[in-house]
């Protein structure tokens, strides 16, 4: 838990009276019916440890993704597997993107290493270009960290320039940790298939994103060096993923079809909600993910909390400032009850 610190997320909802939580970007369906049911089965078993060695859940992720069991490693949510690898890597430089998530730069410190920082530019819609490989070439890092698609940005990188991004890495003997956690819910390609040839290249999952589990807390890394995973996994206690987060995660990978319906709304509401917004003169970046990054008054955030609804301030992202937000795609009937809501913000003001 955090204490006396500040909470550098969305979804925190708990600190005044919230109907619509645009600041977290889970799927909008929310949890699978399947997920539902696994979670009150687990219930019965919660009188014992859980599986320190998540037989189920490994082989149903390794199936699912295609790969060997033995390049699965799973933790308690995306964030702890950042720390885990940071504390196992133990790199002394790495470069980032900027604006990223913050947990990138916030694990690297802690693990003693030094953060560099590759701008993404506004005038380019904060697109990650050729420049990030001259950084690299540039600085030699020990690891390069990738969001993709970028949070908040939304942004997927190139295909071409991320098998470019790849290569270089793995000519200069640079660890590559790409983030992947909200590529489900885009036409993207995942590194996943290329982690047997690369060993330095780890892909990190989040069930949090695709699946709604934010509150179960389960995600998994993917990396062909079993090194690397042993230490990771010597970083944390035997039982951090607990009984409920196992069977939920098994379950989800049942939900066929759950992340094509998904990827069906995202695709038909993200440019509905863009197209309102640019309408009302707000800035809108373009997006390829489950959320949309815009530019607008400084107010925006807290006026809309007035109206009871949460969007991500983005003042605290590394290389943005006030007035910077990231909304996430919910459904229709919510996102029409945000468009409603800015627009009367921007019509008081006016």
């Amino acid at each position: 838990m955090l204490y006396n610190a500040k909470n550098l997320h969305g979804g925190d909802i708990y600190a005044g009276d919230i109907d619509l939580d645009f600041s977290a970007n889970t799927n909008p369906f929310g949890l699978p019916e399947g997920v539902k049911a696994a979670i009150v089965h687990a219930v019965s078993r919660l009188d014992r440890y859980p599986d320190p060695y998540c037989r189920a859940l490994i082989p149903a992720i390794a199936a699912y993704e295609k790969i060997p069991e033995s390049f699965v490693l799973c933790g308690n949510g995306a964030a702890e597997l950042i720390y885990s690898w940071c504390g196992a890597a133990h790199p002394k430089s790495a470069l980032e993107l900027a604006p990223t998530f913050s947990e990138y730069s916030l694990a690297l410190e802690r693990a003693g290493c030094e953060v560099h920082r590759h701008l993404l530019r506004e005038d380019e819609d904060f697109a990650v270009t050729k420049r990030l490989l001259a950084d690299i070439e540039k600085l030699r890092p020990d690891a390069v960290f990738l969001c993709d698609p970028n949070n908040p940005t939304g942004r997927l990188m190139d295909p071409s320039l991320k098998a470019k991004l790849l290569e270089t890495c793995a000519q200069l003997g640079i660890m590559l940790f790409a983030d992947e956690c909200f590529i489900g819910f885009t036409d993207g390609a995942s590194y996943v298939s290329k982690a047997s040839a690369y060993p330095n290249l780890t892909v990190l999952k989040a069930f949090t994103k695709s699946y709604g589990m934010a509150g179960v807390r389960l995600g998994c890394v993917i990396s062909s060096c079993g090194n690397l995973l042993h230490g990771m996994s010597r970083t944390v206690q035997p039982w951090n993923v607990s009984t409920v987060a196992q069977e939920a995660g098994t379950a989800a990978l049942a939900e066929v079809g759950f992340i094509e319906k998904t990827r069906q709304l995202i695709e038909k509401e993200r440019p509905r909600i863009a197209s309102a917004l640019s309408a009302m003169g707000l800035r809108v970046f373009p997006s390829d993910a489950n959320f949309i990054l815009i530019r607008g008054p400084g107010t925006l955030g807290e006026r809309l909390r007035e109206k009871r609804i949460a969007v991500r301030d983005c003042s605290d992202y590394f290389g943005l400032s006030k007035g910077f937000y990231r909304i996430a795609v919910k459904l229709p009937e919510q996102n029409d009850r945000l468009i409603e809501a800015i627009r009367g913000v921007l019509w008081q003001k006016a």
